[in-house]
């Protein structure tokens, strides 16, 4: 019997070994972003994956976005940061992407790549090397979002050209209705109005012939469009240049103004803040009849592993699963934004708006083309608008200031 009893604790003992080995050899990734809204959601499906990679736990930090970009950079110039990082695209990714400290993806070590359109890779693709970083997250679309219950006790249609949004903006305002939302004072809003409401009047053919050089930023469809902007700007929120962007969207969410220029993300957070409001969403209107109807659209980041993690494999693990049609449907529908992967089903009506507006676009010009090097075209483009707006300079001059600064660093521009 003391045989026996021996045999049984040593087996019991093994088994608490055995089991306590199991524990330690459990990989916890760690994955940041600067996306704290949606936080409950990425729990979810961490959450998802954890229960299909038992072996792999993710732990999620978010950082105010603000100050997100400094703080990684100072992690990853350590030797540190996390194991996954939702980075951001264009030049911003090249910050952090040149060092290498990111660890290149491609259809070997991620296949879940081929479910992306090139464009979306590309965003996410270093020049230098031609090497892909991140597993893109997003496509986003500067268009106006407006107030359908508004529109309807107006009597007013979505305008298609620009004299009708002047007229719909008119009439608005004749019934002591705020048309726009939008204010000036946060910098960076200017560049989203320009987007939203410039994009069907600019077109892809301007946004060619800037990249190839055959026109500048002096160009008259540039400073025609720029005088247009600021004609429409007397129907924006009462004392506009003084509205910074959380109190424009108050103002739009708490339904005391028909239209806010700027992009698709915000739709989320307008039914957050006010669950009833019924939203709809056009393009830019065109500067007569017959022209194409356009939105500006990026592509807003990715997921991309630490060259230094010491978790690779279960990293990439990671990486591969928000790659895949069944995240992305996820991520559609529960954020209302729109993934880029291929294959998604869309179920809630105003995205699927969104991506049939998607479908006829030109770049958000600024972000995709010119915001590799100081000084940033969207720096310049917001700065310069701020001003035309404000009554500080001409639409003449605010797009030679543009141009100027970006002449200092691009070739086309110096011929």
């Amino acid at each position: 019997m003391k045989l026996t009893r021996r045999i049984l604790m040593a087996a019991a003992a093994g088994s608490f070994l055995f089991s306590g080995t199991a524990a330690m050899a459990q990989t916890e990734l760690s994955f940041w972003s600067w996306r704290q809204e949606d936080k409950a959601f990425y729990q979810d499906m961490i959450k998802q994956f954890q229960e299909k990679n038992p072996g792999i736990t993710v732990k999620f930090e978010t950082f105010a976005p603000e100050n997100y970009q400094t703080i990684l950079s100072t992690a990853l110039a350590a030797g540190r940061g996390p194991d996954v990082i939702q980075v951001r695209a264009y030049g911003n990714l090249e910050t952090i992407a040149t060092p290498g400290y990111l660890l290149p993806l491609d259809k070997q070590n991620v296949p879940e790549l081929a479910n992306f359109p090139e464009s979306a890779l590309a965003a996410e693709t270093l020049r230098s090397d031609g090497k892909v970083y991140a597993v893109p997250f997003a496509t986003q679309a500067q268009l106006v979002v407006y107030n359908k219950k508004i529109f309807q006790d107006a009597g007013l249609t979505p305008p298609k050209t620009w004299d009708e949004l002047m007229k719909a903006a008119e009439t608005l305002k004749a019934k002591n209705i705020t048309p726009f939302a939008n204010g000036t004072a946060t910098a960076w809003q200017n560049e989203t109005i320009v987007g939203g409401l410039l994009s069907s009047m600019l077109g892809k053919d301007f946004e060619a012939d800037i990249v190839s050089g055959k026109a500048n930023f002096t160009d008259p469809r540039f400073v025609n469009a720029l005088a247009k902007l600021k004609d429409v700007s007397q129907y924006f929120s009462p004392n506009f240049t003084g509205v910074d962007y959380p109190s424009s969207q108050q103002l739009f969410a708490a339904g005391r103004a028909a239209m806010f220029a700027g992009g698709s993300y915000e739709i989320a957070n307008f039914k957050k803040q006010n669950p009833s409001l019924d939203l709809g969403v056009f393009p830019a209107p065109v500067l007569k009849a017959g022209d194409q109807a356009l939105v500006a659209t990026y592509y807003d980041g990715g997921y991309a592993v630490n060259a230094k993690s010491d978790n690779k494999d279960a990293a990439l693990k990671f990486v591969r699963f928000l790659a895949t049609p069944e995240y992305g449907t996820a991520f559609t529908n529960t954020l209302k934004n729109l993934s880029p992967i291929k294959g998604i089903k869309i179920e809630d009506p105003i995205t699927q708006e969104v991506a049939k507006l998607a479908d006829n676009s030109m770049s958000y010009l600024m972000l995709v083309r010119f915001r590799y090097q100081e000084p940033s075209g969207s720096v310049l483009l917001q700065s310069n608008v701020q001003k035309m707006l404000a009554g500080q300079q001409t639409p003449e001059q605010a797009a030679a200031e543009i141009n100027k600064g970006i002449a200092t660093y691009y070739k086309p521009f110096q011929k």
